[in-house]
């Protein structure tokens, strides 16, 4: 599946006339692989050994322009590092407060959330977002471990 979402993501991009690089290639396949959620700096250290005079700014530079072209979306939870996630379609996170590891979570029926607080506030909602906190498995293991 990600390899088909991966290619709907070049697609976009070669519409908006952007040039694909190999290392614009590799920064957009790294996040349509992975499922963590990862930060700049974490996709920076992840393809540094393939392409060692890539810098930060060219991963925040390229990141920004996925973003421009609708094909990533930036998260941030209030501290100091956006995340990056391939999947741009509405969904919600669940969040360890141990490792900071974020999963994925569907639930159409929360779709339902904009059309009531629209009636009950009057506003016109754009858009929605819901973090749900907790405790990995892995974290939960390690707690039982020690």
């Amino acid at each position: 599946m990600s390899a088909h979402r991966l290619q709907d993501a070049l697609d976009a991009l070669k519409s908006t006339r952007v040039r694909m690089t190999p290392q614009r290639h590799a920064i957009l396949e790294f996040l349509y692989e992975s499922m963590t959620h990862p930060t700049a700096d974490e996709i920076y250290k992840a393809l540094e050994g393939r392409f060692p005079n890539m810098s930060v700014a060219t991963v925040y530079n390229n990141l920004r322009v996925f973003k421009e072209a609708g094909i990533v979306k930036e998260l941030t939870y209030g501290d100091s590092s956006s995340r990056f996630d391939s999947v741009t379609s509405d969904h919600y996170h669940v969040i360890c407060g141990n490792c900071g590891k974020i999963v994925d979570f569907h639930y159409p029926g929360l779709d339902e959330v904009e059309t009531l607080a629209e009636h009950v506030t009057g506003f016109k909602v754009h858009s929605h977002r819901m973090e749900i906190y907790g405790t990995c498995p892995s974290c939960q293991g390690e707690k039982v471990n020690h």
